[in-house]
């Protein structure tokens, strides 16, 4: 008899043993390095692309710093300092930022319009190079900077939010981390990835985190101005509805206590 129980037992627990191991495989990232491994990869950086809506800060620098003053644009900032009784005002330059237009486009002092939309920032860099050249007696230094790379992450991560990305290039796992990476419950393999392109077309992608060969996805490194979803589980799904359900449950429970009481004293 002790044996037939001991066996009864352990067909009870096995079900409950077998959906802790299901369970467990929904959680760790990455699971199947040797496919990645065994893919041959190109050697190629990341490195994004100019886009619509972007603010640009663009500096041009030479030996001759006032050769370079008329192709910087800058606004005054007004900056009082104060010396023992009476105070005074300074002027200090501040860059002004460009801001992309529609078809790609910004407006350059002294060059007019040039279009650097879909181009890198090196190959933004050398396109005023070049268009620089006829006003300058020497190769300038122009550096191209975005200063409004952002990503946002929502859903269930720790810290939810919209992050500046000062480098200007970020991964899924990079973002994730940022937001405090996601909760347990999270659904690793439904990672929503909400895209705009140039052109206005919004995108969703699901990515699967449980699966290594994600990192080999062109979605892996992400573009300024990226959404991304971390899908609930069916468990934060149900818990959701505790707070709103639990009341109304309990006071169904006391009516059926109460009328139960009432039909057993009657009944007496």
């Amino acid at each position: 008899m002790r044996r037939l129980n001991k066996r009864n037992l352990w067909l009870l627990l096995l079900p409950f043993l077998l959906a802790a191991c299901q369970s467990y495989k929904k959680v760790p990232y990455f699971q199947n390095v040797e496919v990645v491994n065994e893919v041959e990869q190109q050697e190629k950086l990341y490195d994004a692309k100019i886009m619509p809506k972007d603010l640009l800060t663009i500096v041009v620098s030479c030996t001759n710093p006032e050769l370079a003053i008329p192709f910087n644009l800058t606004v005054a900032s007004n900056a009082g300092i104060a010396v023992s009784t009476s105070s005074y005002v300074t002027t200090q330059p501040v860059l002004q930022p460009y801001l992309v237009d529609n078809d790609g486009n910004i407006n350059f002092p002294v060059l007019g319009e040039l279009k650097l939309g879909g181009l890198t920032k090196r190959e933004a860099e050398q396109l005023i190079i070049d268009k620089l050249k006829p006003y300058m007696k020497e190769t300038p230094i122009v550096t191209v900077r975005m200063v409004n790379y952002k990503i946002s992450v929502i859903g269930e991560v720790t810290r939810p939010g919209t992050f500046t990305i000062s480098n200007e290039k970020v991964n899924l796992l990079e973002a994730l981390a940022m937001a405090g990476d996601m909760t347990v419950y999270g659904l690793r393999d439904n990672v929503k990835l909400i895209r705009e392109d140039a052109n206005g077309k919004q995108q969703i992608v699901t990515l699967d985190l449980n699966k290594a060969e994600t990192i080999l996805s062109p979605y892996y490194w992400l573009q300024q101005n990226d959404i991304i979803y971390v899908t609930p589980n069916k468990a934060k799904a149900r818990n959701s509805d505790v707070g709103n359900s639990t009341s109304l449950w309990f006071s169904a429970t006391s009516i059926l206590v109460s009328i139960v009481s009432l039909l057993v004293n009657i009944l007496k």
